[in-house]
């Protein structure tokens, strides 16, 4: 059972990048996955989630990304996505993909997002 977040890189303020949650071991349509980030010296915040396929995908966005971040599934690939547009200086984080059904909770490891000139 594993979540393998991939995507991350250096990007211009303005620009754009995909971040990839895939799972191994697990059905990722039963879970409600959710991106979480950690800003150097901040604690680990919320950023999007999308429920499971018991919640129709519902999605939940921070204000902070709100117009930018889209989440969105690949069933097949057993995949989820993380499209960041319009990226910030403040974007800048560890980008952590995380599984929630229930008492149980996957943790992905992070992958790097650094937006600078």
């Amino acid at each position: 059972v594993q979540l393998q977040a991939s995507g991350g890189g250096l990007v211009q303020p303005g620009g754009s990048l995909r971040l990839s949650c895939a799972a191994s071991g697990f059905t990722l349509d039963d879970y409600a996955i959710g991106w979480f980030r950690q800003a150097p010296g901040k604690e680990r915040e919320g950023v999007i989630c999308i429920s499971n396929a018991v919640g129709v995908g519902s999605t939940y966005y921070d204000d902070s990304v709100k117009g930018r971040f889209t989440i969105s599934r690949d069933n097949a690939k057993n995949t989820v996505y993380l499209q960041m547009n319009s990226l910030k200086p403040e974007d800048t984080a560890v980008y952590y993909c995380n599984a929630l059904s229930g008492l149980k909770q996957i943790w992905g490891q992070g992958t790097l997002v650094t937006v600078s000139s």
